[in-house]
């Protein structure tokens, strides 16, 4: 059933909020099941729509799943691939499903996999991984909608100069090559912590791995990998998001099972403003503002620049800073469509072209939003968070790919917030 959150803002958020594991670590993670026939175990696996989509795909092929989500344990055993075959009805929903090409490929020497879908933000081109796989020996047709990959000899490693900076196509390849004959190089990879985490746990199950978190990662091939248990480094977006939830409030919040080195760029960017985030033992404590945030000018960037899935949250909170800021998207071509919500909300924000001015206003009011990807999503929340009166998001099942339980973690911190269902 349709549902929207509603939500009463001006309340300060106080207490604490615990950060769960990283989507955007674990879907690469699941995969990563593809290319052993031995179990590997996943912890602290956040419960989300593009988690149980990923599982949906991954039974699809014959992986057998057993999971316990309250303890967010998830042990992933793919002894025999029954079908190399994506379809398009799983595909659709998240573009992060193209991460079970390079595995299934390396693996069985084949597969077919729909063309994938997820927030409409940009085109995000599969090029870099059909051009990867390519160059590792494969043989790459489109048709119909559809992957068609073929390497009935296997991969052979070689060196791979990516002509842009991509996560998933970094991560692709890096799995791709786990089981190539020889030594793969990937140059201009990318350096984002989730890339780290999936090298550490190949490395676990037994690949050859050096150069994770710099620009320039070398794989030598190994002819199988083995059982591994691994648990999924927090959630980034989600420590940003919450620190800037308890700013644009004016509250306080330790953000608990999270890092302060995980948001290096954010914190550099919130000192900017006048906010300093404070490391504690076990996360990240974000203090009240003690005057009016100042704008800053901030533009996305690759790891370790500015992350593009913080740029809508950061948004909201210049929206209500003391003067202007110049927002300006380097990574997808799509990400302003929050802002015509954020204007019927008494936002003052105009575009030109990949760069958004925010003249900040002194307060935001309620008003009836729509999201229209994940990150916008909860931009709005942000923004009604702090506005005067109440406010509607509609289309929040964006909201439910990527953050666990929002309402329960913002109303146990005194937000007025509840999901209520629509005919």
């Amino acid at each position: 059933m349709p549902s929207k959150v509603r939500i009463i803002g001006g309340t300060p958020l106080q207490g604490k909020i615990r950060i769960s594991g990283a989507k955007n670590a674990a879907l690469p993670l699941m995969t990563a099941s593809l290319l052993t026939d031995k179990p590997l175990t996943l912890s602290n696996v956040p419960n989300l729509a593009d988690i149980n989509s990923m599982a949906e795909l991954l039974t699809q092929f014959g992986v057998s799943i057993s999971s316990d989500k309250v303890e967010q344990v998830y042990t992933f055993k793919a002894e025999t691939i029954q079908s190399t075959l994506a379809p398009y009805d799983i595909v659709n929903k998240m573009r992060a499903s193209i991460l079970v090409l390079g595995p299934l490929v390396a693996r069985c020497g084949q597969a077919k996999v729909s063309l994938p879908g997820g927030c409409a933000i940009g085109t995000r081109p599969v090029d870099i991984h059909l051009k990867g796989l390519r160059d590792l020996g494969a043989e790459i047709e489109i048709s119909e909608g559809y992957i068609i990959a073929r390497a009935p000899s296997g991969l052979v490693g070689t060196s791979i100069t990516m002509p842009l900076i991509s996560v998933t196509g970094t991560e692709n390849l890096m799995m791709a090559a786990c089981l190539a004959k020889g030594e793969t190089r990937l140059i201009n990879a990318a350096r984002e912590p989730e890339v780290i985490d999936l090298a550490n746990c190949l490395i676990g199950m037994g690949a050859q791995i050096q150069g994770a978190g710099t620009d320039t990662i070398t794989i030598q091939g190994v002819d199988s990998l083995n059982e591994h248990t691994h648990q999924v480094i927090p959630d980034r977006i989600e420590t940003g998001t919450y620190a800037m939830a308890s700013i644009i409030t004016g509250g306080s919040l330790e953000l608990t099972h999270t890092s302060l080195e995980l948001i290096q760029s954010l914190s550099g960017v919130l000192h900017q403003a006048g906010i300093e985030l404070q490391a504690t033992e076990n996360g990240i404590f974000v203090p009240a503002p003690s005057e009016t945030i100042q704008g800053i000018d901030i533009m996305t960037e690759p790891f370790p620049g500015f992350a593009t899935d913080l740029q809508a949250q950061v948004m909201a909170l210049m929206a209500v800073c003391n003067g202007a800021s110049m927002i300006t998207e380097t990574i997808f071509e799509n990400r302003f469509m929050h802002v015509p919500e954020l204007c019927r909300m008494g936002a003052n924000i105009t575009v030109h072209g990949a760069s958004a001015l925010v003249r900040g206003v002194k307060n935001l009011n309620g008003a009836p939003v729509m999201a229209t990807d994940l990150r916008a999503s909860v931009c709005l929340v942000l923004a009604a968070l702090a506005a005067r009166g109440e406010t509607t998001i509609s289309r929040v099942y964006h909201l439910d790919r990527g953050y666990e339980r929002v309402e329960d973690k913002l109303r146990n911190c005194g937000a007025t917030i509840e999901r209520i269902d629509t005919i």
